[in-house]
């Protein structure tokens, strides 16, 4: 079976390209390595430079390498860019969307995977969110994926389009071996960053903001290890390959971590000292976001195993720590 990963050079769908080759699946990887990297991409992977908003370049894609099914990672995702440059997002995660879906008609193409957020969901009225709670983004980011979540099901309700959508909480951790890892440019992810200042390339952390209502003041979020999330968009795919339905899933852990638990964790793991400033609220932020993921578990008979925030940042503390540059080296 041939699986189509956009954005497979990016850091989750990089781990996603290895996983699905490590299961024995036939894998085209489509990026056009703004954000990615070409040396994340699996040797066995079949490669194809360019953007899914060129719907020439794309129908080539298809049409030569006959897929099966598409698992769309291509998207941005920073955001605090998303709020001062919103057209950049639309444009983007939104029409790049249009331009896959006329692909996938056209081709027949009838399974797809989505990369969506917790961003969806806004400023939560309770916690844990569930995939039934209202929907009021706070950012152009979050709107750009629930948009994009609306095509693809008026999409599916006019063709024979089948999907699910997964909804991400804080994404973290690394290939279990260091084969891969998170490398952005710039970094906005708390724990690399926190990490890249235990390795000396920052002298502090900033937190934006300490006055939330939390337990200590600094934002609280469910962090999912990256190889656990990849293993649920695999078991979505054998879902709707069995006759499933059309589904909206969140993907947590089910806990809360704040920023200062974060980093007091980086420190035991790395034996390092973090220094941390405290700077204003970043616009859009909520302040806790925290998955119910039960549905998940329920449904795709998905069973997270590297679930402790420990393991998590001794995962990524491994990439980073032998790759102090990322890709550079």
């Amino acid at each position: 079976m041939r699986i189509l990963v956009l954005g497979g050079a990016g850091y989750i769908g990089s781990h996603a390209v290895h996983q699905l080759i490590t299961q024995g699946y036939d894998v085209t990887v489509v990026d056009n390595l703004v954000t990615g990297h070409k040396q994340a991409i699996h040797a066995q992977a079949h490669f194809y430079e360019g953007d899914i908003r060129d719907k020439a370049f794309l129908s080539h894609v298809f049409e030569k390498e006959h897929i099966d099914a598409v698992m769309h990672f291509a998207a941005f995702s920073l955001v605090g860019e998303s709020v001062t440059d919103p057209m950049k997002y639309f444009n983007n995660n939104v029409y790049g969307a249009q331009i896959l879906l006329e692909t996938m008609n056209q081709f027949q193409v009838n399974y797809l995977i989505f990369s969506s957020t917790a961003a969806t969901y806004g400023e939560p009225k309770r916690i844990p969110i569930s995939e039934d709670d209202d929907t009021l983004p706070t950012n152009p980011y979050g709107e750009s994926k629930l948009i994009m979540e609306k095509m693809i099901r008026w999409n599916a309700n006019a063709t024979d389009l089948k999907y699910v959508a997964l909804r991400y909480f804080n994404v973290a951790g690394a290939h279990r071996e260091g084969l891969i890892g998170e490398d952005h440019s710039p970094e906005t992810h708390l724990i690399p960053i926190v990490l890249q200042t235990a390795l000396g390339q920052r002298d502090y952390i900033t937190i934006f903001g300490d006055d939330y209502p939390t337990k200590d003041g600094t934002c609280i979020r469910d962090y999912v290890h990256v190889e656990d999330l990849v293993d649920a968009h695999i078991k979505a795919l054998q879902y709707l390959l069995d006759g499933g339905d059309n589904e909206v899933f969140n993907l947590g852990s089910n806990n809360g971590f704040s920023v200062n638990e974060i980093i007091d964790t980086a420190e035991k793991v790395t034996q390092r000292s973090i220094k941390r400033v405290i700077g204003p609220r970043r616009e859009g932020d909520p302040s806790t976001l925290i998955a119910a993921s039960e549905k998940a578990k329920e449904v795709l008979g998905w069973l997270p195993q590297r679930t402790n925030i420990e393991t998590i940042i001794q995962d990524a503390w491994k990439w980073h720590s032998n790759n102090p540059k990322g890709w550079e080296e």
